[in-house]
Parts: structure tokens; C-alpha cells; sequence
């Protein structure tokens, strides 16, 4: 099954850092948080990636491409005139990767609408290019296939600065609502199984390109009760300002990363 894995916006929120590189390249530790969301998925069997890139899709592009010599101890011999190279180790994880350009403003919706000739008409993993956790992908699979909805999102808890969702007790969506002070309710958090029918409910609306996949396509999902959740209590943070990423980095160099489960 392959991850998708949205990474093509300007992440704006924290444009200290992301004025020259999207925001999933944005380093935590020495690893762009891009490879710590990988490293998960493939921990848990999942290595078949599709990369949603728009905004400065070069630095993720170059960053694959040489991604095996980075991580290889390798010999350059000149002494004939010309450049052999000897590869005596590599630690390279067993990763497919495609980067798909899908747009530089392109939307959610419309990023994802984009990558579907990359995802063979099969049901697909998607979540976004800022959030890690440690939850394991084949427990929401399992839900997923369960529940018989479209899409099947990770509700987690986190500080209210995003809108909440409101759950039934079988975990089905029934709407997407202003967060309000008073709240502990669960938010999306990404880490998403999707059906291929999630592409003709994105085709319904006249403009794909400019809709928000949550606020559009995961709306009309949930109306439609076809959205359901999986309610997961462990660790998960997304990094959308500087306070957060400072927080993961912190973390990571402490050694207590609680997404590093590989």
C-alpha cells in the first residue's frame, strides 16, 4: 500500500525557516521531519511513497537523489583519469519514493486529486508532511476496513488552535466544528487510509485545485457519513510554527523522541 504524503505548501506559519525550503524539509535533528514521518511508516511495513510536492520541490527532489550516496561510506578513486566510485556500506532504508510536482498553489484537494495515476485505483495511506506520531498505520488500516467509510482520519488531542470533530461511539464523522475554549476534543491529525472513491468526491466540486482537502472533501465526507475516525491517545504533534518545531528539536537531541519507534 502506498503513503501519500502531502508536502507542496508554503508553510507560511513558520516562514523563518520555510522562505527557502518547504516546510518538510525543515530539519529535526539532522533529518528533515519529511524523513522522520518515512521512517515511521516504514518501521511499521509501509516503504511505497508518493510525495505531494509544489513549493520549492527541488530541495525534496535533490535531497532523494542523493540520498544514497549520503548515507553510503564510499571510496572516489582519480588515480586513472577518472572518477570510479567503490560503495562499501549503505544504510539506505528499502523506499520507493516518488516526487510528483502537483502544483505550486495548488490546494489540498487538488494536490491529491493530482497523484492519482501514482496510486494504481487502490486504497492509499495519506497524512501531511508536518505531523509525526507514534501510532501504528496497520491498526488504522484495520479500523478502516472495518468501518466501510471513504476516509478514515487519526483523531487526536492537541492544544485548541484548530477546528474540532465531533465522533460518534462507531467512530463515524458527523461534522467538522469551531474549536471553542472549553474544549478536549479530538482534531485531525492526519494518518489517513482513503479509498480510490476519494478522487470522484474531490471531482464533484468544479475546482479541485482550489479546495482544502479537509475543509472541503473531508466535510462533504462526513455529511455524506462516509468520514471515520480512529481515536488515537498516544503521542502526536504537527509542527506549524517555530515554538513547535523548537519542541521537537528538543526532544530529539534530549533522546525522547516518542515518534522514533524504529
Amino acid at each position: 500500500m502506498k503513503v501519500v504524503i502531502l508536502a507542496g505548501g508554503f508553510g507560511s506559519r513558520i516562514s523563518e525557516e520555510s522562505h527557502l525550503r518547504p516546510k518538510p524539509m525543515i530539519e529535526i535533528g539532522r533529518y528533515p521531519i519529511l524523513w522522520h514521518i518515512m521512517k515511521g511508516y516504514s518501521h511499521f511495513g509501509f516503504n511505497d511513497f508518493v510525495i505531494c510536492a509544489g513549493y520549492r520541490q527541488d530541495v525534496i527532489k535533490e535531497y532523494f537523489e542523493d540520498y544514497f550516496l549520503h548515507r553510503s561510506d564510499v571510496t572516489f578513486d582519480f588515480t586513472n583519469g577518472q572518477r570510479d566510485m567503490v560503495v562499501h556500506n549503505t544504510s539506505v532504508e528499502p523506499w520507493r519514493v516518488t516526487v510528483a510536482d502537483t502544483g505550486y498553489a495548488t490546494m489540498t484537494a487538488g494536490r491529491i486529486n493530482r497523484i492519482r495515476p501514482y496510486v494504481d485505483d487502490e486504497p492509499f495511506m495519506l497524512t501531511y508532511g508536518d505531523g509525526v506520531s507514534d501510532v501504528d498505520p496497520n491498526d488504522i488500516l484495520a479500523f478502516h476496513r472495518a468501518s466501510g467509510a471513504i476516509v478514515t482520519l487519526t483523531a487526536v488531542k492537541a492544544s485548541q488552535r484548530f477546528g474540532v470533530l465531533d465522533i460518534d461511539d462507531g467512530g463515524c464523522v458527523g461534522d467538522f466544528r469551531e474549536k471553542s475554549d472549553s474544549d478536549d476534543a479530538y482534531i485531525n491529525g492526519g494518518f489517513m487510509v482513503c479509498e480510490p472513491r476519494v478522487f470522484d468526491v474531490i471531482n464533484q466540486r468544479e475546482d479541485p485545485d482550489g479546495d482544502d482537502f479537509s475543509g472541503v472533501t473531508l466535510e462533504a465526507l462526513a455529511r455524506s457519513g462516509k468520514l471515520s475516525a480512529y481515536r488515537y491517545d498516544g503521542f502526536w504533534s504537527c509542527m506549524d510554527t517555530q515554538r513547535d518545531m523548537q519542541q521537537l528539536i528538543s526532544l530529539w537531541n534530549a533522546g525522547n523522541a516518542p515518534w522514533k519507534v524504529w
